[in-house]
């Protein structure tokens, strides 16, 4: 077995022009939303009204000019003022009591005084009655609504407001009872080839997709410029991703190329709903829904697979359960597919596997160690993810608190450097000397789990190894502790240990359980172990981009190759297309590329347009 690196079967010139004037949809900038009507600092002028005569009060101060209808008592004109206690008299228990302004009791404004045996004068305690916060709304929504609050209305768009709508509409609690398998749903057009938790979710989706669009220039421009050559004429792509606005961002590019798709989830809790009920409302057979069980994942890949008078000849996994279920339930069909993209570190692993065995039955191509998967989506990725999943699912602060990550690959630096960037103690395990090397070199003090299990606040895991946390391991953690993971595969967690009678679950909010010990302990568990950034919140959308061209370009590549150019291995996608890739993302930031002289390339032995590394080269 052995790795190599693909030669381009489709000439890049044939897919767009020339790399520098790449360009995708400018970003509108977002509007703030109007700040909100608060209160104002200063109480509105007071209407005359009938005030029960107050005792003079000699000494008194002028009044507050800071602040109309105040006297210097800070009290309403015509409310009692309060006498000073050399002058304080036992009032009237039957003195009328004053009116509130807005017609209530003022609650006591004038106090009365007691008189102690000695002859000492003590103001005696006030009786106020709480403010009725509801009867004060009320008695707010009854006043006149004028210009400010029809303004603030209006301010709503109506986009918005279809929004809401929608939301409220597919949170019913009555549809999410029902499982999505039981339900007989048509799309706008009758087709019925697929199942989602609802499909009338689908104007809600459809606006995520093209909220995505605009952060995702590469895609667009590939689907601009390549759609007419159609160079995914008659493909047939069966997948497995996560489902998000990003897949379907891919997925419509795919289809625009030529491609006919028919998409499964990969991990059952970050498919979002809407987005895949919009992928279905315009025709693309999706089986997926948030919260799937394990029966359903693998009912919804089969869906995908064993359909009639349909039949794969390309494959886009991610974690390679997809390829996994083809070569055991229908080992025939690889004879017509063409080949495999896999992305994720789990995936590879399982290929380079199949490899070693001599099983692989097609050509793969290894999309997760290109350049532009495995320095950008890896670590630009999980740098910003890392933080918004753990703030989602547990709202702590960062500052102070010690945090374990296992693994120093390019998911755990780029999580390593959000948390020391926010304050947090950061230690590192590390099985490889080289990773080790560069998490100290990082400034990161590199330990055995063990060493550190009592004292850390959290641990995250991101090695794509098994067993990395035992119940060892859980049983010694300090109470409150948070575990999670952000690889890909729900392994590295040794969750299965924790369903037990002894400890109990307690499912605290979506993806977010506390597990039990019989002495009190907790631990915080976040997605039961599966993958934290998309089970438990969302990812840059201008990231994935980068990974989402690489991908459609490995399809292209490997679907147009030449019969005979790719044997039965694993091969890396050449460093010309990364470099492509990277140039159609060039021209968001507004850069500009310098150009080798002719001279100048002549002297390091390149061609002017690249690649302009060799592929042993190490980003």
């Amino acid at each position: 077995m052995s790795v190599q690196v693909a030669a381009p079967a489709v000439e890049l010139k044939e897919l767009s022009g020339p790399m520098d004037k790449a360009a995708g949809p400018p970003c509108e900038p977002v509007t703030p939303h109007p700040p909100g009507h608060g209160v104002a600092a200063c109480p509105l002028p007071v209407t005359e009204r009938e005030a029960a005569p107050a005792p003079s009060c000699a000494g008194e101060r002028p009044p507050l000019s800071g602040c109309p209808g105040l006297s210097a008592a800070g009290l309403p004109p015509g409310a009692a003022k309060v006498p000073q206690a050399s002058a304080m008299k036992r009032s009237d228990p039957h003195h009328p009591q004053h009116r509130h302004r807005d017609g209530g009791d003022s609650g006591g404004a004038a106090a009365e005084a007691l008189v102690s045996p000695d002859g000492t004068v003590t103001e005696a305690p006030r009786t106020v009655k709480k403010i009725q916060f509801a009867d004060q709304k009320q008695e707010f929504n009854k006043r006149p609504t004028k210009i400010g609050r029809r303004s603030l209305s209006r301010s709503i768009s109506q986009s918005s407001t279809d929004s809401y709508s929608s939301a409220a509409s597919y949170t019913d609690s009555s549809d999410d009872e029902t499982s999505p398998r039981d339900k007989q749903q048509k799309n706008s057009k009758g087709s019925s080839d697929f199942c989602v938790k609802n499909i009338k979710q689908a104007e809600f989706g459809r606006r995520e997709i093209e909220i995505a669009e605009q952060e995702m220039p590469a895609l667009m421009a590939l689907r601009k410029r390549a759609q007419g050559e159609k160079p995914l004429a008659g493909a047939k792509i069966v997948g497995c991703t996560h489902i998000t606005a990003q897949t379907a961002v891919l997925m419509e590019t795919l289809g625009a190329l030529g491609a006919q798709c028919r998409w499964a989830a990969c991990n059952i809790y970050s498919t979002l709903n809407e987005v895949a009920a919009a992928l279905a409302e315009s025709g693309f057979p999706v089986f997926a829904w948030k919260g799937e069980s394990e029966d359903d994942f693998w009912w919804c890949i089969d869906r995908c697979v064993n359909v009639e008078g349909w039949q794969p000849n390309m494959i886009l996994d991610d974690g390679g359960d997809l390829t996994h279920w083809i070569y055991k339930k229908y080992p025939n069909m690889f004879k017509k597919i063409k080949g495999i993209v896999e992305e994720s570190v789990t995936g590879v692993h399982r290929l380079y596997q199949l490899s070693k065995a001599g099983k692989l039955c097609v050509p793969a191509m290894n999309v997760n160690d290109s350049v532009t998967k495995q320095k950008f989506d890896n670590l630009y990725c999980c740098r910003e993810s890392i933080l918004d999943g753990l703030k989602r699912t547990t709202d702590m602060m960062f500052g102070g608190k010690q945090v374990v990550v296992c693994g120093y690959g390019e998911v755990g630096k780029g999580c390593c450097a959000a948390l020391k960037a926010m304050g947090s103690i950061v230690y590192v395990t590390e099985i490889d000397p080289i990773c080790a090397l560069q998490a100290c070199m990082d400034g990161f003090r590199l330990v055995k789990l063990n060493e550190v299990i009592r004292q850390v606040d959290i641990v995250i895991t991101c090695t794509g190894n098994k067993n990395v946390v035992t119940r060892e391991h859980l049983d010694r953690m300090k109470n409150s502790c948070i575990v999670c993971n952000m690889g890909h595969s729900n392994t590295e967690i040794d969750v299965a240990s924790l369903r037990t009678p002894e400890l109990t679950w307690e499912r605290v909010r979506s993806q977010v359980d506390h597990v039990i010990w019989p002495d009190g302990k907790r631990i915080v568990l976040l997605a039961e172990g599966r993958l934290l950034n998309l089970s438990c919140s969302t990812v840059p959308t201008f990231v994935l981009s980068i990974t989402a061209t690489t991908q459609a370009l490995a399809l292209i590549e490997l679907y147009n190759a030449p019969e005979g150019r790719y044997k039965q291995d694993v091969y890396l996608l050449p460093k010309k297309m990364d470099e492509y890739v990277a140039s159609l993302h060039l021209p968001t930031f507004d850069a500009h590329l310098t150009e080798l002289t002719d001279e100048q390339a002549k002297y390091l032995g390149l061609n002017k347009n690249g690649p302009f590394k060799p592929n042993y080269y190490r980003y």
